[in-house]
């Protein structure tokens, strides 16, 4: 069953409600100065419809976006269009990224690093960054912690309902993945279309990452609490990586 394929025409709809992409940007953009970053090339991985490109590239004189689905790759070409934004928009898997080009900022929001469920495709991403980031760039990512994907989306059942949209959304966690099974009823006129789709996460703790992250040559310089505080917990949800090559 295809991940973000159907559901990326009403992706927005639904994410706007939960995630605050200014906060985002300016929490990525103080880290940037933070650091004293160029700012000639940036890479937004697994960019879905472009909501945090859109927001950063404005400080970058290139911007490349790359994602898997191509669907959500043409919800991104249509809003940078009309904005006119200048970019480049690839379809890639991240895990095998060939771009011939360094960059100044790599990020991957939303728990993308999530959905890579095997270590050797995990490692491979992590090497794939490393080879595209400058000496002196920053790689921003950010996970679904341990804790969220075992204890407050594991095992449950949750349900969304709008004027135009219904859907289910039934989770099971079982050997450190969680599997998301989702039904849609989106409205189209006095009908409404079904469609379906399966996603996996992976939970990875913040030890594992670590050490392949200094393994694959990178240094941690901060882990925030989502996009805000610099101190993490145990009940943290969104754990967002701040790393450099060491």
């Amino acid at each position: 069953m295809e991940s973000y394929g159907e559901l990326s025409s009403i992706y927005d709809e639904l994410i706007y409600e939960d995630i605050n992409y200014n906060e985002f940007y300016n929490c990525i953009m103080n880290l940037c100065r933070e650091y004293k970053i160029g700012n000639e090339n940036y890479l937004d991985l697994a960019c879905g419809t472009g909501n945090l490109s859109r927001l950063l590239c404005k400080d970058f004189k290139n911007t490349y976006l790359v994602d898997l689905s191509e669907e959500m790759l043409m919800e991104a070409t249509e809003k940078i269009r009309k904005e006119k934004i200048n970019s480049t928009i690839l379809c890639q898997n991240m895990c095998e990224l060939n771009l011939n080009k360094s960059f100044d900022l790599i990020t991957c929001s939303l728990d993308s690093t999530n959905y890579i469920t095997e270590d050797n495709d995990l490692e491979d991403y992590f090497s794939s960054v490393h080879k595209h980031l400058k000496d002196n760039g920053l790689f921003i990512f950010d996970i679904n912690s341990y804790y969220k994907l075992s204890e407050v989306l594991g095992n449950n059942i949750f349900t969304y309902n709008s004027e135009d949209v219904f859907y289910t959304w039934e989770n099971i966690f079982e050997d450190h993945i969680l599997e998301m099974n989702l039904t849609f009823f989106l409205r189209e006129g006095f009908l409404y279309k079904r469609f379906e789709e399966q996603h996996l996460e992976r939970a990875y703790t913040t030890e594992y990452i670590d050490t392949l992250l200094e393994d694959k040559g990178f240094k941690i310089l901060k882990k925030l609490d989502n996009y805000g505080l610099e101190t993490i917990s145990d009940t943290t949800e969104r754990i967002t990586y701040v790393v450099s090559k060491g």
